[in-house]
């Protein structure tokens, strides 16, 4: 494994077991797709393969949300109920955080994502999870932000509160215990 993202064999058997799992338990989250042909493309795509396995490491819990016909793309969003442990506490990217003069947290959300091979969810792709389920009903997630948002020195954020979904803003360079970030991953 020279490869620092690759997964042995028994890492992808365990991981591929996990997800398949989640999948089977979570039919509704994608009606009239099927687990072998979802597997065939995470085995033709180590490297995407790795990064699913980050999502899951750091509580993620990723399960497949939607398919694009067009390209034969599989989506797959963290479905942990409330933002994912191993991500919380962190400013929204590496400007945020170098922005703080005390009391900086270990990472950024952007950062972590890009070191994940992933993206963090957009406010849509944010909204279209929260038709699957209730999630983040007691922590927050920090969103994409608009380039707009973010020379102006924010970010955005979004959590369910009473049976609906807010997006809120804040300065990147603020962080919470409670606000992590969802990813997304297209394999």
């Amino acid at each position: 494994m020279g490869n620092k993202k690759e997964l042995s064999p028994e890492q992808c058997k365990a991981l591929l077991k996990t997800v398949k799992g989640r999948f089977e338990k979570n039919m509704h989250r994608h009606k009239g797709l099927e687990w072998d042909k979802v597997q065939v493309k995470l085995e033709a795509n180590r490297e995407k393969l790795w990064s699913l396995n980050e999502m899951e490491r750091s509580g993620g819990e990723p399960d497949v949300v939607a398919y694009d016909k067009k390209t034969g793309d599989y989506f797959f969003y963290d479905c942990s109920a409330e933002s994912p442990q191993g991500r919380r506490s962190v400013c929204y990217d590496r400007e945020g955080l170098e922005s703080r003069k005390e009391f900086k947290p270990a990472n950024s959300a952007i950062d972590m994502a890009t070191a994940m091979g992933i993206e963090l969810l957009t406010e849509e792709q944010y909204r279209a999870l929260q038709q699957l389920g209730s999630f983040d009903t007691k922590t927050s997630s920090w969103l994409k932000t608009a380039a707009d948002i973010r020379k102006l020195g924010g970010a955005i954020f979004a959590d369910c509160r009473y049976g609906h979904v807010f997006v809120y803003h804040n300065g990147a360079q603020s962080y919470y215990a409670a606000r992590g970030f969802r990813g997304s991953l297209r394999i």
